[in-house]
């Protein structure tokens, strides 16, 4: 049996021709050199595959090796703008000596990841004294825990979030390559938390299990109509989802790390702007990339439009530009910050322009002329961000001032008369550099967030906290649902928080 098996595997070393034109002798020759041919290659066969295998695996270390100097260049910058921040602390405290300060040993200078201070032991270090629901009227100010729905769920910190147009949905980004679409819905915190956990869809910007630092999202943003969220990305990819949480299209052109990301009003562009210098608009419809503008010298931090074509630029470089869909050149240049331009917003009228700096100064522009509207100069540190009131004409506050608020490292965040060019306000209520400032839709109040882990909502009018709130690690952006009644803060302690606001 076993010999007529091997018969018929012998006739696959065999050609057809061999059958008819050899004897059975000769074909015993073929089938035995063939075979003794097939002992002799199989060992040179398997060094092949291990070689492959050993090229592969050599590849691999190389492929980690870069990751590894990507992840440690970007910890040293990060680093770096800790030691930026913790000196700035200790030239303050040097300044203030006289002033009762913290403990310093409540401020982490180990190189932590964790950025927030105030930390030691788990428990927040006594803040000083300050002027806090001073009047007689108003009621306690610490936001109750019943009034606070924390969203769990991502691994690292919580750099951005956005409400979606109606308010249902709220947007996260984070440190761990994800963000997050939550569905809120209308009701107080307390009956969702009754109602069991809440819904939650995960944009992951990763392929596979592992968590590439490479990806973290920086920045987000939904559309006029609520129906696509764009994000953009450490990885140099803006992505676009639909509110389902799918994926509709990858933008790549980008060379460096999304800092900004905006759509304009009629939702056919998007704007986006990078590490690589440059700002790029891109058509949704298609999902290609219009035009490239690359006027700065250095990475482009913020970009903003003015209407559906035209649209300002900010730099490290100092500079801002307006430009316009179609132009190759800037349609105006605004020179005159003396270092890094982190924030650019245009007026609700489109009208102006402000601008706030590592420079300490907040400067409103227009396009009108060269020289700055107003240049406000009363912050003693860097100013991180900017807001304007969404009031006066074309808003749903037409007959209310306009005002901006610039959030700072000074601690304080301060309110603008644009009209008179003066400081209005400084709020003073935090102890450490305030990264995020949002007006409540009637404008009449205003959400602030520091890194000493405060979320604090102040009366414009009376320039007052009239509610706050003390989580478990710094904030980096506040900001308002449509109807005013909540509030959302994302966390360096990986939670985003939902406040209700029933003022």
């Amino acid at each position: 049996m076993q010999d007529d098996t091997d018969t018929d595997e012998d006739f696959q070393f065999l050609q057809p021709i061999d059958l008819i034109t050899k004897d059975v002798y000769e074909l015993q020759k073929i089938i035995k050199e063939k075979k003794e041919k097939l002992r002799q290659d199989k060992p040179r066969g398997k060094d092949k595959d291990n070689n492959v295998h050993e090229r592969e695996h050599g590849r691999e270390p190389a492929r980690e090796r870069e990751k590894e100097k990507q992840l440690k260049e970007k910890e040293q910058d990060r680093d770096r703008e800790r030691e930026k921040i913790e000196k700035d602390k200790e030239r303050e405290k040097n300044k203030d000596k006289e002033k009762p300060r913290e403990d310093p040993m409540d401020v982490k200078a180990n190189g932590d990841k964790d950025v927030v201070t105030h930390e030691e032991n788990g428990k927040a270090a006594d803040p000083e004294p300050m002027e806090v629901c001073t009047s007689s009227t108003s009621l306690p100010c610490e936001i109750p825990s019943s009034d606070v729905l924390v969203l769990d769920g991502h691994t690292s910190e919580v750099f951005a979030c956005a409400w979606s147009p109606d308010g249902s949905l709220l947007a996260s980004g984070s440190g761990d390559s994800t963000a997050r679409i939550w569905t809120i819905g209308d009701g107080p915190c307390h009956s969702r938390m009754q109602n069991g956990p809440v819904n939650v869809m995960v944009l992951k910007h990763f392929k596979g299990r592992t968590n590439e630092k490479s990806k973290d999202v920086t920045t987000l943003e939904w559309n006029g109509e609520g129906n696509l969220l764009a994000t953009g990305s450490y990885d140099g990819q803006a992505r676009i989802w639909n509110r389902d949480g799918e994926l509709v299209n990858t933008l790549i052109k980008h060379k460096g790390p999304i800092f900004s990301l905006k759509w304009n009003k009629k939702g056919d562009y998007l704007l986006s702007g990078s590490v690589d210098k440059t700002a790029i608009v891109w058509d949704v419809k298609s999902g290609e990339w219009k035009q490239q503008f690359e006027f700065h010298s250095a990475p482009t931090l913020d970009v903003d439009w003015r209407n559906n074509n035209s649209f300002a630029t900010c730099s490290t470089d100092n500079m801002i530009y307006v430009c316009k869909v179609g132009e190759s050149r800037p349609v105006k240049t605004f020179s005159g910050h003396q270092s890094e331009v982190n924030a650019i917003k245009w007026d609700p009228s489109g009208s102006l322009l402000a601008s706030c700096s590592d420079d300490t100064t907040a400067k409103i522009w227009s396009v009108k002329q060269d020289a700055c509207v107003h240049d406000f100069k009363e912050h003693a540190k860097e100013i991180y961000t900017i807001r304007w009131s969404p009031t006066g004409p074309g808003t749903s506050n037409p007959n209310q001032q306009l005002l901006l608020a610039s959030a700072s490292f000074d601690s304080t965040v301060k309110l603008w008369d644009v009209e008179l060019g003066r400081l209005l306000h400084s709020l003073n209520g935090h102890r450490d550099p305030v990264y995020s400032v949002a007006f409540s839709p009637n404008s009449e109040y205003l959400a602030t967030g520091s890194l000493d882990r405060c979320l604090n909502i102040w009366s414009v009018k009376e320039a007052k906290i009239i509610k706050t709130y003390s989580g478990n690690g710094g904030i980096f952006e506040v900001c308002w649902n449509k109807e005013g009644n909540k509030v959302a803060a994302c966390f360096a302690d990986n939670v985003v928080c939902v406040f209700d606001v029933r003022i």
